[in-house]
């Protein structure tokens, strides 16, 4: 590098200021955009009335030189750890990993992005004890907590609400939960749109696979089921199983493909019911999706290449991940309003071979060749 080089490069470097730390902080950031620190604090934390040009001047710059809020200024400044929690607490005393399932894990790591992009830290907390529903987070400071599908009368958030702790939940809380927001699929049309897609395939008596717990998506999603039946003339044809038993869902599968009112066609509403069903199929004898068809509610991209390839319902938990996060978030800073704020997010089919009867094949005429000359 040239001497004029170098010194360009020295130069650009002193015009980035740091702190002691090394780090760009709050004054570097005020002196460089030529206003209050007040003013970037405000900027910075969507307060104050700034204009709009102003506050994103002031981010524009903290951007450039790579400013990060301090975690501990700010607990100091505002009494708030900058800790979320995220938990399932529809199982109570159940050992239920629920981090080991496609749909919470993409979940999470969408919250926990959403949350380091605000300045928050995620923490994944494990079911607590129906006994003790807050203790086991005693040692833990949260400034809200994340539920996915809370029962109706749920301790856990009762406990939490009653501490003036904001929970967000991921499904509709059962019965008047006064959860602070809440974000949701539409399963009532997710599963009338599946079972209609079934229909059209050319099933005639569509199972289920469903859960014995009281949470909303099980709630809703038999109820969904029950009532296309209804409107069909069909009589239901379904089994229930703890869903958080590994080994209760292939049990049902067997009991379900077992019956004497067989079903052509069955929708699992939990992760493993696809390789449950697939299993149960072959110890049967039936032939997928020749004599059975199968829709199963997952994350999972493993289902892209099962024998045969089977369709899922995506609930979308990515987006979902996001939206709790901040409307959790904008509760804790005091963005909400009074009501609770209800999302709805649409779900996706991703149809593949499971679900789509095969044309019978036709005999294929293969004229004769002409006998070739000699030469």
């Amino acid at each position: 590098m040239t001497a004029a080089g170098k010194h360009q490069v020295n130069r650009a470097e002193a015009a980035r200021p740091k702190n002691r730390q090394g780090r760009a902080g709050i004054r570097d950031v005020a002196a460089a955009a030529g206003v209050s620190i007040t003013t970037v604090s405000d900027a910075l934390n969507g307060k104050g009335r700034l204009p709009e040009a102003t506050r994103r001047h002031v981010r524009e710059v903290a951007d450039r030189l790579g400013y990060r809020p301090s975690a501990a200024a700010r607990t100091l400044r505002t009494g708030k750890s900058g800790l979320i929690g995220l938990t399932v607490t529809t199982y109570g005393d159940e050992p239920f990993t629920f981090t080991e399932f496609p749909y919470f894990a993409e979940m999470a790591r969408a919250a926990t992005s959403a949350a380091l992009a605000r300045g928050y830290a995620l923490v994944i907390l494990p079911a607590p004890s129906r006994r003790s529903p807050v203790d086991i987070w005693s040692n833990v400071a949260l400034d809200g907590t994340v539920v996915i599908d809370p029962a109706e009368g749920d301790p856990v958030v009762t406990e939490l609400l009653r501490h003036g702790i904001p929970v967000v939940s991921d499904g509709r809380p059962g019965g008047s939960l006064p959860v602070t927001a809440w974000v949701d699929n539409d399963h009532e049309a997710a599963v009338s749109g599946l079972l209609d897609h079934l229909a059209e395939a050319g099933a005639r008596r569509v199972g289920l696979l469903t859960g014995t717990t009281t949470d909303t998506y099980t709630r809703l999603s038999t109820t969904a089921y029950l009532d296309w039946c209804r409107r069909r003339g069909q009589d239901p044809v379904y089994e229930a199983y703890p869903a958080h038993d590994p080994g209760a869902g292939a049990l049902a599968a067997d009991r379900l493909l077992a019956r004497p009112d067989r079903p052509d066609a069955v929708y699992g509403l939990f992760d493993p019911n696809g390789t449950d069903l697939l299993a149960a199929a072959r110890r049967y004898g039936l032939r997928v999706p020749e004599d059975l068809l199968v829709v199963c509610c997952s994350e999972s991209t493993a289902y892209a290449t099962t024998d045969p390839p089977l369709t899922t319902l995506s609930l979308k938990p990515r987006h979902i991940g996001t939206a709790v996060v901040h409307l959790l978030i904008d509760a804790i800073e005091g963005h909400g309003g009074r009501e609770p704020v209800q999302q709805i997010v649409p779900t996706h089919l991703i149809v593949r071979a499971s679900s789509q009867r095969r044309p019978p094949r036709r005999a294929t005429v293969v004229p004769p060749r002409e006998p070739r000359g000699e030469y």
